[in-house]
């Protein structure tokens, strides 16, 4: 899959293609079938399949004071699409100039002049232009008139709710990452090279490969059961530390994880670490022996819910 942006026209290869347009942070059941239906579109007209996104997410350009709130960066969205069956993934430099375009300009210079869109699939609650003036009922009046076809696909719905980002967040937030992972339909996973620290892990036995949470959204904090897939395609079970640390001075806030029967060395290696269950929060102790005994329990306790 080629990887693209929006500073210069598409290849000719991949100019006149069927474009699924939108954000697909977390790439979820609903952003699947907006994309779904795009690929396939393609693939029964001859044409090229190109997911279009943005970088960074619009809300974090206008209200850059807002918390962290990502749950996939352009790499892991990469990969996604790729397995999909994109063919290319376009990403939309969402600065001042992209901001200042009304949705007319939007249409004409962005999916006709730089993409050379065949056609456009969408969610019903697409925005576009300058104070989002565009919906996707203009989306297809342009393109009937700047020649390309306008497509909506419906909201998904789980357990009667709609799926969507905002309430992937929540789940996460409130400590239910197998909530999130059936909305996403697979685990929330954090990807980060692994970093040097003070090694106090291996000295209480329980070696750990630490990871910052960078622009990630934060979960609820606390002891998780995790599965690690290293850049060979190694995938490892684990136990993992995601928060402050409050047993530890200073407090930093990191993801820890600690992988079972592995002893190899990680540093500065990129791992994808999928959080799989929530075992308890954090909590802070007396001692390190107390910690080192409340460390063997969600050792343990991963184990089994790894297992299950």
């Amino acid at each position: 899959m080629e990887r693209l942006d929006n500073g210069s026209p598409v290849p000719a290869h991949l100019r006149g293609g069927i474009v699924a347009l939108g954000n697909f942070d977390g790439f979820h059941l609903g952003h699947q079938a907006v994309v779904g239906r795009a690929i396939d579109r393609a693939r029964a007209e001859g044409r090229p399949a190109i997911v279009a996104t943005f970088d960074p997410h619009p809300k974090r350009f206008f209200q850059p004071q807002t918390g962290h709130f990502r749950l996939t960066t352009l790499d892991q969205r990469a990969d996604l699409f790729a397995a999909a069956g994109a063919d290319a993934m376009l990403v939309f430099h969402f600065d001042s100039a992209m901001a200042g375009l009304g949705a007319r300009q939007f249409a004409a210079q962005q999916l006709v002049a730089i993409i050379g869109a065949g056609g456009v699939v969408t969610g019903d609650d697409f925005t576009f232009g300058k104070g989002r003036e565009g919906d996707v009922t203009m989306l297809a009046d342009l393109g009937r008139e700047l020649g390309y076809s306008a497509e909506i696909v419906a909201p998904v719905t789980l357990d009667g709710e709609t799926v969507s980002s905002s309430r992937i967040r929540d789940l996460l937030r409130d400590a239910d990452p197998r909530g999130a992972a059936r909305l996403l339909t697979r685990p929330f996973a954090i990807q980060g090279p692994v970093q040097h620290g003070a090694k106090l892990g291996r000295q209480l036995g329980f070696p750990t490969a630490n990871m910052d949470l960078a622009n990630y959204l934060r979960p609820a904090y606390g002891i998780y059961a995790v599965r690690g897939r290293l850049p060979d395609g190694r995938v490892l079970d684990g136990v993992a530390n995601l928060g402050i640390r409050p047993s530890i001075e200073p407090p930093e806030e990191l993801l820890e994880s600690c992988f079972f029967d592995f002893d190899g060395d990680l540093y500065d290696q990129v791992l994808e670490v999928a959080l799989i269950d929530y075992l308890r929060p954090e909590a802070k102790f007396d001692s390190l022996d107390a910690l080192k005994v409340q460390m063997d329990a969600d050792a343990a306790a991963a184990r089994a819910a790894l297992g299950a």
